[in-house]
């Protein structure tokens, strides 16, 4: 598949599955809320880029770079908060964060040299 070549998906894929691990034990009175939230930012992320990376062309998988890219952001705000309910630790919230600003900065990158490629 296309999307697996990009480094950024691979990192993408990585936030995704270290944010479903994270939450697991999250309580219950969340799994509707903060849970289901945090996890579909995150997994919209290699989502989105799988299916953009499935287009026709740059000016197309262009458009779904940036909706990844508000995804990214979503993700940052949500570990934030959660970080600051006390549901996520100090030290999860930093790996998480960091990885999550690592993808951000290729997703970033690839819409940059998309941008470079226009006709």
């Amino acid at each position: 598949m296309a999307h697996e070549r990009l480094k950024c998906w691979r990192l993408a894929h990585e936030l995704a599955l270290a944010v479903y691990q994270v939450t697991i034990g999250w309580p219950a009175t969340e799994r509707y809320g903060l849970t289901s939230r945090i996890r579909r930012a995150a997994a919209a992320v290699p989502t989105t880029l799988a299916e953009g990376a499935a287009t026709r062309g740059p000016r197309e998988l262009r458009r779904y770079v940036d909706i990844s890219l508000g995804s990214v952001s979503e993700c940052g705000y949500l570990l934030l908060l959660t970080r600051d309910l006390g549901l996520l630790s100090v030290s999860d919230y930093t790996r998480l964060d960091m990885l999550r600003k690592q993808t951000g900065g290729l997703i970033w990158r690839l819409a940059r040299a998309l941008d470079q490629h226009r006709p």
